[in-house]
């Protein structure tokens, strides 16, 4: 891997990053790009998530399952596009609910950086995928650094909220023993936000005033879920 692991991060994934597994991870996406492949998104925002929120700084964790492989639509961060493209189905549904839950206006862009940078940890369980093959990069190694990071807030005496949104985020969840076995943080499941599944339960989960309520009540101070 070519993006450099910041430094908050660096305790929790060193040990991950070399053992043979991570280093296969590497080794392949090397040869994918050498061999042409385009890969998104693109070097140098691969570990945004890590970037713009530091462990220490965790509040939140949103989990997705792999980054949007249309261009310029992966940013590093679960659910996200930059501003000026197209907000994508799951992520209007967010705002629906957020629009329900809280009362803020739908926001007209894809960015959710501002969740980010207030400790909103946004991470994918690959953090990288091929252009025009959703979860093509799957089971190549990503999942046990993207797995030690959720285990490393899971660890953490401070409590936090890990919102797991569909079968997907809530079987990454179950396997990590430092989250099933933490009664400190607040856990909220309910079905994925995806047109197929939204009205299946996701529509009046009220999870972030949920979290932001725990947050409070911890006294660790909500995040302003604006845009």
């Amino acid at each position: 891997m070519s993006d450099v692991i910041p430094e908050s991060w660096r305790p929790a994934l060193d040990p991950v990053l070399v053992t043979p597994e991570a280093r296969r991870l590497g080794g392949w996406l090397r040869a994918e790009e050498d061999a042409g492949r385009t890969i998104y998104p693109l070097r140098g925002c691969r570990l945004r998530a890590l970037e713009l929120t530091p462990l220490d700084a965790v509040k939140v964790v949103i989990l997705g399952q792999d980054p949007y492989h249309g261009p310029g639509q992966a940013m590093g961060l679960c659910f996200a596009v930059p501003e000026g493209e197209r907000v994508p189905p799951s992520l209007v549904n967010i705002y629906k609910e957020m629009e329900s839950d809280l009362g803020l206006p739908r926001p007209d862009h894809g960015d959710l950086s501002k969740w980010a940078r207030q400790g909103v940890l946004l991470l994918n369980n690959s953090l990288t995928v091929e252009a025009g093959r959703a979860g093509s990069h799957a089971g190549r190694g990503w999942e046990a650094i993207t797995d030690a990071c959720v285990a490393a807030v899971a660890a953490r005496p401070e409590p936090s909220v890990f919102i797991l949104w569909g079968s997907h985020a809530q079987g990454k969840a179950a396997r990590i023993p430092e989250l099933a076995q933490a009664d400190r943080h607040l856990v909220l499941r309910s079905p994925h936000p995806s047109p197929l599944s939204a009205h299946r339960g996701f529509f009046g989960s009220r999870p972030f005033s949920r979290a932001n309520a725990f947050l409070e009540a911890e006294r660790r101070g909500a995040i302003d879920w604006r845009l």
